[in-house]
This record gives C-alpha cells, structure tokens and sequence, in this order.
C-alpha cells in the first residue's frame, strides 16, 4: 500500500513538471483560487490544480453510561487533490478528485479490484449546444441537495443522517443538464442521468440494470450568487430573497445494494438477489441577507426490500427503506461567524428493518476565516435512536483549501 501511495506521488510531481516545463505561463492565484493555474502555450487548455483537507476530532458518548469515558479521535477526514480546466475548447471542461486520505480511499473489495478508491471525480462536460451541457465519466448523481453541496462548502462540521442513509452518491455513465428561463427572473434547470448502478470505483462491470436519475430545480427569484445554491451558508449575503426548490427521482433496475447503488452487496446462492429501488427527493434552499435555510426530504421503496435464496429462503440481507426528513439554519452574526442549527429524523420501515426512528438535533458555530477556504466549525450533536442507547457527539474541524 505504501509502495503504491508513493508512485502514485511521484506520477503526480512527474506530470506537474511536465506541465510547468511545456506550458506558456503559471500564475500564482490567491489564496483558496487553486495552487498555481496552467495554460498551454496556443491556448487550447487549461488546468487548475488545487488541494484540500480537513482535521476532524470528535468525542462520542452513550448517555445512559453517563459523560465519562467517551469515545474519542482525531482523524484526517478528508485530503483531495483536484484538477479542473478546459481542454481544447472552453466548451469542453472537465474535472478530476483525487482522494488522499484513508478514509477517501474506504471500499476496497472484489469489486473494485482489491484497490483503494483513489478516483472521486473524472469528468467532462461539453457544452455541445446553447444551454445543453453533456457530462461524461463518474461524479455526484443529481440526487438529494446536501450531497452535491461540496464537504469543502457545508455548513456544519458533515452532512446529517439523512444523507448517511440515502443518499446516492457517485457513479459512472452520462448527464444531460440544461436551463432556460419562464420568465426574466424565473429559472428552471434539468438534469437527466444514466450510470451504472454499482457505486464509484467499480471495475467487475454491472451486476443488475442501470440507474437513471431525474431532477428538476425552480428558481422563482433568479439565481445565487457564485452558484450559492449548492453552498451552506449564505457568505454572500444575498440582497434578495433567493430559492431554489428541487424534485428528485431516482430508480435502479435490479439493484444487487441495500442502499440503490450503496451499501453492502445482497448476495444469494446463485450469486446476488437483485430488486427495483426507487429513491425520492425533494429539498430547498433559501438565502437572503445572511440567513439561510435549508430543508430535505428523502423516500426509498423496493419491490422486494427481502432478500431471497433461488427457493425463497431469506438471506438475512435487507433494503434499507423507509423516509428521512432533515431542517438545517443558519445566521451570520458578522461576516466571519456563524450560528447553525439542525434536525434529522429517520424512519426506517420497522416492518423490514428492525430499526427505531432516529431524531438528531445539532448546533454549531463556525469561524470563516477566508470563506469555506479556510474555516474553523464546532458542533455537539445529540441523537435520540429507537431501541437504542442515545449518543451526544461533539466535533471540532479545521478546513483548508488551497
């Protein structure tokens, strides 16, 4: 593993000075804008290289055995390499994350190899016609809202339960997006999606059908500012009430995961059980002078959550169904610190999984130094869960981005 970090390492330093060496200019950008931008000598690329990573402590304690005696770590949550630019027309973008850290490259299998997950993003994006703009490769589904929204970019310390539970993440295959306007303010963007259902980083090919993803976004009042929409917080503070409204439907044919195109794998004595998985989401984001509000709601149904041998026995192997409801806030008491709240609920079907309903209440506080580019943000956590002993979690993050 180490053997293969280090190559990997000096592929990288090997390729930049490739591109210093054979390119017209390197600009130096400020702080959070990349670590130095390459452009070809005629102009037909462009690339920006940029770094990132955050430092995660966290203390976790069950509440019936009292406050001592916690949990506790400190950990590199994230570390991502990330290249972007145009390569031989603006028209044709594109970009690629790497992820450095251990728990980035988490998901090692069969099924990807017996590799580390290095890849997060490998994409193009053309804009073949007017506001029609093709994406090609693996990056985020079009799914719920919270999870497109960059971990360089959230709110509070990570995303809530109801993203841990539903959502679907990255995938390969194609996008469609396009926009158009109703009327000078009103705008409306789509985004059709067809990937290969297994998750990222998969190389064994697909076991069941494909996944196909279709979202809708309103914008009654126009659009955010510098894409403020898929950001937490309102850093921009908006001078005019801004929304944006999103419906989701997400449907894997034969899913052979507990969780669409996440979780574990189902397997059966002819290989794998696969069923029909359909995910719903419908979520908003309003922001205006410094306040922010953010709501999801997340549906997932199969057409047999049970898995089954080829005689019908259960293999103890389930989908996890049921509804999640999550409502974040924010306000910015200056334009460096923040106070959030949060409420997560989840109800999974009890009837299939076994599980209680979760109810999570978090509050946090966040010091922007330079923006999400280099912030400071704290939360305590406390989380009542069915059947279970309840848990307060608190955590302290420090977040850089170059």
């Amino acid at each position: 593993m180490k053997f293969k970090l280090l190559r990997t390492l000096v592929m990288f330093i090997c390729v930049f000075h490739f591109l210093d060496t054979n390119s017209q200019k390197k600009n130096a950008p400020k702080f959070g804008k990349g670590l130095f931008n390459l452009v070809g000598k005629d102009s037909t690329f462009t690339m920006k290289i940029g770094l990132r990573f955050q430092t995660l402590a966290t203390s976790n304690w069950d509440v019936q055995n009292g406050l001592s005696n916690p949990e506790s770590s400190i950990l590199i949550r994230r570390s991502r390499l990330k290249f972007d630019g145009f390569a031989f027309s603006p028209k044709l973008k594109y970009k690629i994350e790497l992820g450095l850290s251990n728990r980035d490259q988490s998901g090692i299998s069969q099924f990807t190899s017996n590799a580390p997950r290095y890849v997060m993003d490998a994409v193009l994006k053309w804009n073949f016609a007017g506001n029609f703009v093709l994406w090609f490769g693996q990056t985020k589904l079009p799914g719920n809202r919270e999870r497109v929204i960059s971990s360089a970019n959230l709110q509070q310390v990570d995303r809530s339960l109801l993203n841990s539970r539903f959502n679907i993440d990255r995938d390969i295959g194609i996008q469609l997006r396009h926009k158009f306007n109703l009327t000078d303010t009103f705008l409306v963007k789509e985004i059709f999606s067809m990937a290969q259902g297994e998750g990222r980083n998969v190389t064994t090919g697909n076991i069941g059908g494909h996944q196909y993803t279709t979202r809708v976004e309103l914008f009654p009042f126009g659009d955010f500012e510098s894409k403020g929409d898929y950001k937490g917080s309102d850093l921009k503070f908006e001078q005019k009430p801004k929304l944006s409204v999103g419906f989701a439907y997400d449907f894997n044919n034969n899913a052979s995961r507990t969780r669409s195109n996440q979780g574990s794998y189902m397997f059966n004595d002819t290989g794998f059980y696969s069923t029909n998985i359909s995910t719903v989401f419908i979520d908003a984001m309003y922001k205006h002078k410094g306040f922010s509000f953010m709501a999801e709601y997340a549906n997932r149904n199969a057409d047999d959550a049970f898995a089954k041998n080829s005689d019908g026995t259960l293999t103890g192997d389930i989908v996890q169904v049921g509804n999640g409801l999550n409502l974040q806030t924010g306000y910015l008491l200056s334009k460096t610190v923040e106070i959030s709240g949060r409420y997560t609920n989840i109800s999974l079907d009890r009837n299939i999984t076994g599980k209680g309903a979760e109810n999570q209440y978090t509050l946090g506080v966040s010091k922007y130094i330079a923006g999400h580019k280099l912030k400071v943000q704290t939360d305590v956590s406390y989380t009542d869960i069915g059947f279970k002993t309840n848990q307060l979690l608190c955590r302290l993050q420090v977040d850089i981005h170059f």
